[in-house]
């Protein structure tokens, strides 16, 4: 009987102790990777009968510390998305990385009969001019182009671009987050663009090229189509400012992207990710009065990115709405709901092990 009554009081306390066990390793730990913590969860609010979670993004996270015309010096990991997109080993447009094998830029940046093999794109690299050892260079095994796309200042000025094999992320490699349709950019929320173009009209970027980064403010449409035409010369003909368009910069001039900046990212941080507002496209001249930079609203093409990326997902950002999985004890100091369930368990095998003993 003795043995019987040990038995049984092992048994028990063998149950609770695996329920502990289990209980114990499904509540997990945070483990922190590219600046990104998976622990965290924000839900954005329901799109029909999907809703996004956000511990599965490692986009819009730069770790490092947070010259267009006007603009001023980048520093490494800044914008990890960033990427040169080279022609022959020449600078030849910007590009922004939204997974581990594509890119998106301008359609403009290609010929309709472009080769693939004749480009490669440099990712993790914030000088064009030196051997920094985070910098990888790859080939381009497609690109695609919109087939909108028609010529200077039409719409339809975004190409996809799938890398020849796919990247491992780092610090210094890391895509940037997509925006659902549904996301507006408001007039006057400022956001950033970033380019390894000229400084001015006709006057090179100087070495060692160090990435530039420009603050501007989206200009709403109306506006911008204005200005636009104001001052337009008898022989120049009006371009006009399309739907999936979208405006930043200042009316004044001064300040604004240039040649060699074409299809880089104009990005917006909304709560703790950066998104892909827009692509740079066209403007008259560099940092003109009047005449803002103008971009492609990328919300404009979810339906044709997804076309070609099935898998890819676009981002509706949470209002503030945190959720919070699988924390551990690192998130709570030791008072999270697995500390509870532990204490909970503890005191149960203890008690058991005095009733039965």
């Amino acid at each position: 009987m003795v043995q019987k009554q040990g038995v049984t009081q092992c048994g028990l306390a063998g149950v609770l102790l695996l329920v502990l066990a289990t209980l114990l390793v499904g509540s997990g730990t945070c483990t922190y990777y590219y600046g990104y913590n998976p622990c965290e969860e924000e839900a954005a609010p329901n799109r029909g009968n999907h809703q996004v979670i956000r511990s599965q993004q490692v986009c819009g996270r730069p770790t490092a510390l947070n010259r267009n015309v006007g603009g001023e010096d980048s520093v490494a990991g800044e914008w990890p998305w960033q990427v040169s997109l080279m022609r022959m080993g020449k600078h030849v447009c910007g590009g922004a990385l939204i997974s581990n094998d594509w890119i998106v830029t301008a359609a403009h940046c290609f010929q309709p009969n472009s080769i693939p093999s004749q480009f490669n794109v440099l990712l993790g690299a914030y000088k064009l001019e030196n051997s920094w050892p985070h910098r990888l260079s790859i080939g381009v095994g497609a690109i695609f182009r919109n087939p909108r796309y028609a010529g200077e200042a039409t719409s339809g000025d975004i190409a996809l671009v799938r890398l020849a094999q796919p990247v491992r992320f780092t610090d210094y490699i890391i895509p940037i987050c997509l925006p659902a349709a549904n996301v507006h950019f408001p007039p006057g929320m400022k956001c950033w663009v970033t380019g390894w173009g000229d400084i001015s009209e006709g006057q090179d970027l100087p070495a060692p090229k160090k990435l530039q980064k420009l603050q501007v403010p989206i200009i709403d449409t109306q506006t911008c189509r204005r200005l636009y035409s104001i001052d337009m010369g008898q022989n120049l003909p009006q371009k006009s400012i399309q739907n999936d368009m979208m405006c930043a910069g200042y009316a004044e001039g001064m300040k604004d992207t240039c040649k060699g900046d074409s299809g880089g990212p104009l990005m917006c941080k909304m709560n703790k990710e950066w998104l892909l507002a827009g692509i740079v496209s066209w403007g008259e001249g560099c940092a003109e009065r009047n005449r803002p930079g103008v971009y492609i609203r990328l919300t404009s093409y979810q339906g044709w990115i997804q076309r070609r990326i099935p898998d890819m997902e676009f981002i509706q950002p949470s209002q503030g709405n945190v959720k919070v999985k699988n924390t551990g004890t690192g998130r709570t100091n030791g008072m999270g709901p697995s500390f509870f369930i532990t204490a909970l368990l503890l005191a149960l095998v203890w008690t058991l092990n005095r009733i039965l003993a």
